[in-house]
């Protein structure tokens, strides 16, 4: 039985200005994702505020948000099997110093902070934030 899922992906600030979002689409297709639906904004910081309000009361959280809308990101719907654990271990570990050999935050991550991507961390989490990005 196949369990194909869904998830969310974002290009981050970072990359999107380094011009990396072909090579991490190409990063993804290579390891079997279809990118469903993509698209380049800029949001605002009280639209971060929202998105990452689970990590609301942790000390990262205002420069995570001043981060995410600080330049454009590419935000994906990517689909295959195993979605959400496959993305991220393909991402690679929040840190880039620690993520494996192969891995998007290896390849591409600059610091903790600005590690180019970001997945959702469950199913459950990927339909809230799919929806955040992509509601139709």
């Amino acid at each position: 039985m196949s369990n194909i899922e869904q998830t969310l992906s974002i290009i981050k600030p970072d990359a999107v200005q380094r011009g990396l979002d072909n090579a991490i689409k190409d990063m993804l297709k290579s390891k079997g994702f279809l990118i469903i639906k993509e698209k380049k904004i800029q949001i605002e910081k009280s639209e971060a505020e929202k998105f990452y309000k689970v990590h609301e009361t942790k000390s990262f959280y205002n420069d995570l948000c001043s981060y995410l809308s600080s330049g454009p990101i590419v935000a994906m719907i990517l689909e295959k099997e195993n979605a959400v654990l496959d993305n991220r271990e393909l991402m690679g570990a929040t840190d880039p110093k620690d993520a494996l050999e192969g891995t998007i935050r290896e390849k591409y991550g600059i610091s903790i902070d600005k590690n180019s991507v970001h997945g959702s961390d469950s199913v459950e989490n990927a339909k809230i934030e799919i929806n955040f990005f992509f509601k139709d």
